[in-house]
C-alpha cells in the first residue's frame, strides 16, 4: 500500500484535525500512484494549481496534501467555499475590508488571501461564483494584488 507522506502543522488548520493532522491520502491503484507522482511534484513548486473533479472526490483533501508536502506548510492553509457565501460576502471574505466600507464594517478586516499570504489558499466550487467575483479572482491570479472592499489603492 502507498501513503502520501505528509507533514504535521504547527496550529491546527483547515483540513487537518485536532492534533493538527493532515488526514492521509491511501492507496495502491495505478491511478492512485500518478496522482502521488504529481502532488510531489506541484509540492516543490511554487504555482497556482487548479483541482478539479466531482463534488465529494476529495479536491481539499488533495489541497491539503500539496500543502503539507510543499514549503508553505509553516503557513496556514485557508479553505473557503465559494458557493457558500452571497457575492457581496464573499468579497468582504476574500479580500477583506475597510473600516466604514459597507453597514456593518465598524473595522478594518483581512481577507482570505491576505490570510493565506504565506500558506494556502484553496477556493472550493469556484465554478459557482457568479461572474464578477471570478474576474476578480482572476485579476488577483494575473497580478497577485488585491483590493480591499472600500480601499482605495
Amino acid at each position: 500500500m502507498t501513503r502520501l507522506p505528509l507533514a504535521t502543522t504547527r496550529e491546527p488548520a483547515a483540513g487537518t484535525d485536532a492534533a493538527g493532522r493532515v488526514p492521509t491520502i491511501i492507496g495502491e491503484s495505478r491511478a492512485i500512484r500518478e496522482l502521488f507522482a504529481e502532488l510531489d511534484r506541484l509540492a516543490h513548486v511554487d504555482v497556482r494549481v487548479l483541482v478539479t473533479g466531482e463534488s465529494g472526490v476529495g479536491k481539499e483533501l488533495v489541497a491539503s496534501a500539496i500543502h503539507a508536502s510543499s514549503a508553505r506548510a509553516r503557513g496556514p492553509l485557508v479553505a473557503v467555499n465559494c458557493a457558500g457565501l452571497q457575492e457581496t460576502l464573499l468579497e468582504s471574505e476574500l479580500f477583506g475590508h475597510v473600516k466604514g466600507s459597507f453597514t456593518g464594517a465598524y473595522r478594518d478586516k483581512a481577507g482570505k488571501f491576505e490570510l493565506a499570504h504565506t500558506g494556502t489558499l484553496f477556493l472550493d466550487e469556484v465554478g459557482d461564483m457568479m461572474v464578477r467575483m471570478q474576474s476578480l479572482l482572476l485579476r488577483v491570479l494575473e497580478t497577485g494584488e488585491i483590493q480591499k472592499a472600500g480601499a482605495d489603492r
